[in-house]
Order: C-alpha cells, then structure tokens, then sequence
C-alpha cells in the first residue's frame, strides 16, 4: 500500500535520529526518497520501500499553515 507523502512534507520516522530528532523533511520524492532531518540538516536517502517501512506518520503536508 502506498503511503500519502510527497515534497516538503514533514514526517516521522520509527527510529529516532542519533542527535534525538524523529522529524524529517521529504527534499526529493521518486524511486528514492531523500529526507532532511530537522534536528541537525542531515540528509538521507532511502529507497522507497525502506522509506515506506519506516515512515510512521505524516505530521504536516506541504503547503499547510500552522494554525494556533
């Protein structure tokens, strides 16, 4: 099953960055996945079936506001 993600969303992962963040930001979208760790800036690129497995959930999509 697909998951719901694309560019410039911000994600969470299963395992937590070894700096402490679980934040990502999805930079390149394709066979690979390449995400930004929003703790240190970190790239990372993943195939998409690792990514898929990892991804625990899409906290913000790309374009969304952040309403108080």
């Amino acid at each position: 099953m697909t998951q719901a993600f694309s560019l410039g969303d911000t994600v969470q992962m299963r395992k937590a960055h070894p700096c402490g963040s679980d934040t990502w930001v999805v930079t390149r979208v394709g066979a690979d996945i390449k995400i930004k760790c929003c703790g240190c800036g970190r790239v990372v690129m993943l195939e998409r079936e690792v990514f898929e497995k990892r991804l625990r959930k899409v906290i913000r999509h790309a374009g969304e506001e952040d309403t108080p």
